[in-house]
């Protein structure tokens, strides 16, 4: 079995109709860690762009308003109209939102896209989704001119919007947005983003021109397309310049580019997906059936039977394989219609991959020196060190089959791309430098330091803070502790508003994607 063998072929995919092709070879994929690390390579890849060279953006959170840096000058809206101007041709599809009266962000994506048209790029608000969903792929393309070589495509967790700009202390960002108490007033934000150079930055640009060209209206509600118009936002994409071809190879590493769309029913589909795309949920479920050793997890939710079947199946499998996975300690959502449901998604995943392979999985929160929860946005997934995968979507159903996602997974001849993702991870959380984590090089090493790490913070903890603090950031989580009327009062928002089904009911009758 070679690497590849972990990818999915183009049949497997189940889309005749996308112009994406299985993978590509040749490329270059730098795992950004942290909201800083990314914002400020951003800013100075975006500044250096000059006329005639292209840029591409999809968001499901903008705002115009957010610094890349930290300095005036920097922000998001600046950032992108200077390029345009500039002659840089600037076209974006933001997440149109459902509305800002039931905690959703249609005030601020509203904002984004009618400042970047003001300054003349072309900022749209799409909401081509199914009803209850949202467009959720964060990427960036941005294509030179006279220089290939210098492409570059992002794609992964972060969105060009607040909180995310945060950095290894994680202090958090100081332009921060509203979250469950237990952040605080700005809440440390762990994510992270895969810059990709190579044959790669193509398809990720062909993503975004298949939604770009869907020449469905951009929204099927009359009262948002109208209302729109009479702000005088643009609600027709303009067409795109011819698309250059791939840029030349860049590295070792192998790319393949997994994505969900949903169902839209009653004949509205994508004409690149006809009835959905389900590559996300596809691709995870075949590299679970290869994985042997360790499956190491860094996600904002890992919920619900669906997603943990998958998990319980490849470990009562392979009785060798283990779990570690790490997820926020609290829901960002206060309320009970808000933080139950979500507690009743990760105590159903748990328990069920508790009771398949007890003592091999692990799950943990983390924190930062103070004290203060650290929320765990970040979307990445390493199996055996040969599939790494970094992207906008969740291991839940909602994030399967019902939004839209885009995951950039890699595979490379000697599996040092994944190993160095999960060993620089390893680092951060347990406190120690990148040069010293020789002896974490071994999955079910790295599976016992952070079980040891774990266990002398929560003692200090339980101990009352006394003496040194232990050094690391991980806390245990256990399944959340819910009676049964808790339960039962949960389970129809869970089901239907926070892990809703995007398949097609053929599909949802066999339980397949």
């Amino acid at each position: 079995m070679t690497d590849r063998d972990w990818l999915l072929t183009t049949e497997e995919r189940g889309n005749p109709r996308t112009r994406l092709g299985a993978w590509t070879a040749g490329n270059l994929v730098r795992p950004l860690v942290h909201g800083a690390t990314y914002f400020a390579e951003l800013f100075e890849r975006i500044e250096a762009t000059v006329a005639g060279d292209l840029l591409f953006f999809t968001d499901w959170q903008g705002d115009a308003d957010e610094r890349l840096t930290g300095e005036p000058g920097s922000e998001v809206a600046e950032v992108l109209g200077r390029a345009d101007e500039r002659g840089v041709d600037v076209r974006g599809l933001v997440w149109r939102s459902h509305p800002s009266a039931i905690g959703f962000t249609e005030d601020q994506n509203r904002r984004l896209g009618r400042d970047l048209q003001r300054r003349g790029a072309e900022a749209l608000l799409d909401m081509r989704v199914r009803t209850g969903g949202s467009h959720h792929q964060k990427l960036v393309v941005i294509r030179h001119r006279d220089d290939p070589s210098r492409d570059v495509a992002y794609v992964g967790g972060i969105d060009l919007c607040h909180s995310r700009r945060d950095d290894l202390d994680h202090g958090g960002d100081p332009q921060p947005q509203p979250m469950a108490e237990e952040y605080g007033a700005t809440p440390p934000w762990h994510d992270l983003q895969a810059a990709i150079s190579g044959p790669a930055v193509h398809d990720v640009e062909t993503v975004f021109r298949e939604r770009w060209e869907d020449p469905t209206r951009l929204s099927r509600s009359p009262v948002y397309f109208f209302g729109d118009k009479f702000r005088g936002l643009d609600v027709r994409p303009d067409p795109l310049p011819p698309q250059a071809p791939p840029p030349p190879a860049a590295g070792s590493h192998t790319v393949q580019l997994l994505r969900t769309y949903p169902n839209l029913r009653h004949g509205r589909d994508y004409p690149f997906a006809r009835g959905g795309e389900r590559s996300v949920a596809r691709g995870y479920t075949k590299a679970l059936d290869r994985a042997r050793r360790l499956v190491y997890v860094e996600d904002q939710y890992l919920w619900g039977h669906h997603i943990g079947n998958a998990f319980t199946r490849a470990l009562r499998e392979h009785p060798d394989l283990h779990v570690l996975a790490v997820v926020p300690m609290h829901p960002d959502l206060d309320g009970v219609m808000g933080r139950t449901p979500q507690l009743l998604g990760r105590r159903r995943a748990m328990l069920q991959m508790a009771e398949a392979a007890p003592g091999r999985v692990a799950v943990y929160g983390i924190e930062n020196h103070a004290g203060t929860p650290v929320y765990v946005h970040a979307k990445a997934c390493v199996m055996d060190d040969t599939w790494t995968s970094i992207g906008s979507d969740n291991f839940n159903r909602r994030s399967w089959t019902h939004d839209s996602e885009l995951s950039a997974v890699v595979v490379d001849e000697d599996g040092a791309y994944g190993r160095d993702l999960r060993l620089t991870l390893a680092a951060e959380h347990l406190d120690r430098s990148p040069s010293d984590v020789a002896d974490l090089a071994d999955p079910h090493a790295m599976f016992r330091a952070y079980d040891a790490a774990a266990a002398a913070l929560d003692a200090w903890h339980e101990g009352g803070r006394v003496g040194p603090r232990p050094p690391g950031r991980l806390r245990r989580l256990a399944p959340p502790d819910l009676g049964p009327v808790a339960r039962a009062l949960a389970t129809p928002a869970y089901l239907w508003l926070h892990d809703p089904d995007g398949r097609p009911r053929p599909l949802r009758r066999r339980d397949g994607f």
